[in-house]
């Protein structure tokens, strides 16, 4: 009975097919793995010994390919913190996360400032938390200077482009490096 009960929240969680899913055209990425797929297939059966039977079977399946990483559950507050690690990327894999019924589109993400180095052309990089490298692409200057520990958000600006402020004020046209 756990074992049904755990499909009922099926819909409540995104299931990604390995790394295989990044190279995939779209139709084929908007199609479950087949061992997720043979699992909501088993409600087909109208009858109930032959249901759990399947329902047993799928998941006994599903399990073993989840332990060998051939499959990939991922629920929507996973889904939610990838888009904002990969705030500043155009990734056409990320696509394979549209398929939840929340899609959250981050628009502006705050991070603290890990490090800043002004370049030789006056221009800053800088290191936030989780790694991501930030690079200047324009020649205005932030009210204050980025230093460790300051917070620095980023919005999405216009044409693709993104805006970094730190304190608050005048803000700097970026690029994400890493």
């Amino acid at each position: 009975m756990v074992k049904l009960r755990a499909f009922r929240h099926l819909r409540d969680v995104t299931f990604v097919a390995g790394a295989a899913f990044a190279g995939l055209p779209a139709a084929a990425a908007s199609q479950p793995p087949p061992a997720v797929q043979a699992a909501v297939d088993c409600r087909k059966l109208a009858d109930a010994q032959a249901r759990l039977a399947c329902y047993d079977s799928a998941v006994d399946e599903l399990g073993r390919q989840l332990g060998a990483g051939q499959v990939v559950a991922v629920d929507s507050a996973q889904v939610r913190e990838v888009r904002r690690q990969a705030f500043g990327f155009t990734l056409p894999s990320l696509s394979l996360f549209d398929r939840s019924a929340e899609k959250p589109d981050v628009d502006e993400v705050e991070l603290a400032v890990e490090s800043a180095q002004r370049r030789p052309d006056g221009k800053w990089v800088l290191r936030l938390e989780g790694g991501q490298v930030w690079r200047q692409i324009d020649s205005a200057d932030f009210s204050r200077e980025p230093r460790p520990g300051s917070r620095a958000r980023i919005k999405k600006a216009m044409l693709g482009s993104y805006m970094m402020m730190i304190g608050g004020k005048m803000p700097v046209r970026v690029h994400r490096d890493q």
